[in-house]
């Protein structure tokens, strides 16, 4: 991938794939970073994009080392950097750095507590095992009730719910959510009835010395690709039909329609939703609906099968983080008369935990 001027000067090239694209003169004009046409606080465009001349070209353009000078017909000089440039280009067809993973994964992604660690290189390295697999593990977090707020709000932006900012996942008598009891839950993902869906969860232990109440992991991509491989019309029926999901207690009803598995526009995994006693199916033909719940039967069975589940005991001071659109969770059973399991949770959305995570690859030049 590289750069080139035409031999007339007037038009700039992007080769990639022994071939040559043109860049549209337009495309660069709304990229010129000179102080008087952005914000230099903001980095926000000073001008009106629309105003642009029709008939906007490049003048001259020639490429010194590792930058690329152009003049517009409009008087605009600028200079570009080309390494910045095919980032840019070639930004939508990188590939995210994934791990997909099944009940073989023995080494989870584990990190210490530290003070400030979000400060430091370390705390990059939290984020992108975060986006790996979908899930890290916190180690000797304080064990203050309430701590995760602090926590969270370090990470991220928390996401306030009708559970409240901060939920405690323990039983208690007349339950507004099966979470609240002691009964096992399957594999599942979380609010898949609300509008946007939180798009993490954050699990702080704070007491479990009760007899059972492991947690348990799957990860929803992995099993949805194996799915596409191996069932195709399974996974082309869970991709394709909209089911309802719903929520609702004396203050409160929700509803929200989506597939099961998302798709990309490029037809990659965006996002799993799981929630088999909230989820409706809408009226199909008799033949259609009876391939949809073999299809739904078996996603199930496999998200919560040894094959593709982890099932581990999180202990005081861990502190789970978990991709909601990717990474199934659950537990098993626990008995109320032995010891005491008491989780607090709380949900933080995506786009300030990736703005965290890019400030701090910038800052360390990584």
């Amino acid at each position: 991938m590289k750069i080139g001027v035409a031999k007339n000067k007037k038009k700039i090239f992007v080769h990639a794939l022994k071939s040559n694209t043109e860049i549209h003169p337009l495309w660069l004009r709304e990229r010129v970073t000179n102080v008087d046409y952005l914000d230099e606080n903001n980095g926000q465009r000073l001008y009106e994009p629309s105003e642009i001349k029709k008939d906007l070209r490049i003048k001259k353009a020639l490429i010194k080392k590792k930058f690329l000078n152009v003049q517009f017909n409009d008087g605009v000089k600028t200079e570009f950097v080309i390494k910045e440039l095919l980032n840019e280009i070639f930004k939508k067809n990188k590939k995210q750095d994934i791990t997909f993973w099944n009940g073989k994964l023995f080494k989870k992604p584990i990190f210490k507590f530290k003070k400030k660690l979000f400060e430091f290189k370390d705390g990059y390295k939290v984020f992108k095992n975060f986006y790996k697999y979908g899930f890290v593990i916190i180690k000797n977090a304080p064990i203050k009730k309430n701590y995760l707020i602090k926590f969270a709000n370090i990470i991220g932006i928390l996401r306030k719910t009708n559970f409240g900012t901060l939920f405690n996942v323990k039983s208690v008598r007349r339950a507004s959510d099966l979470a609240y009891t002691s009964h096992a839950l399957s594999a599942h993902t979380d609010n898949p009835y609300r509008r946007p869906i939180p798009g993490i969860q954050l699990l702080h232990c704070i007491k479990n010395d009760s007899v059972g109440g492991h947690s348990t992991l799957s990860d929803g991509f992995s099993i949805a690709n194996h799915l596409r491989k191996r069932y195709p019309k399974y996974f082309q029926l869970l991709s394709s039909i909209k089911i309802r999901f719903t929520y609702q207690d004396s203050k409160t009803i929700l509803e929200n329609w989506g597939e099961t598995i998302e798709l990309n526009s490029d037809n990659t995994i965006k996002r799993v939703r799981l929630s088999p006693r909230l989820d409706y199916v809408p009226v199909l033909k008799k033949d259609k609906l009876n391939q949809f719940y073999k299809a739904r039967s078996l996603f199930i069975k496999l998200c919560n099968s040894k094959n593709f589940m982890i099932e581990f005991k999180l202990k005081p001071g861990d502190i789970m983080i978990m991709d909601n659109y990717r990474t199934l969770h659950g537990r098993t059973s626990y008995n109320m008369s032995v010891g005491e399991r008491h989780l607090q949770g709380c949900y933080v959305d995506h786009d300030s935990v990736e703005s965290n995570m890019k400030n701090l690859k910038r800052k360390f030049n990584i």
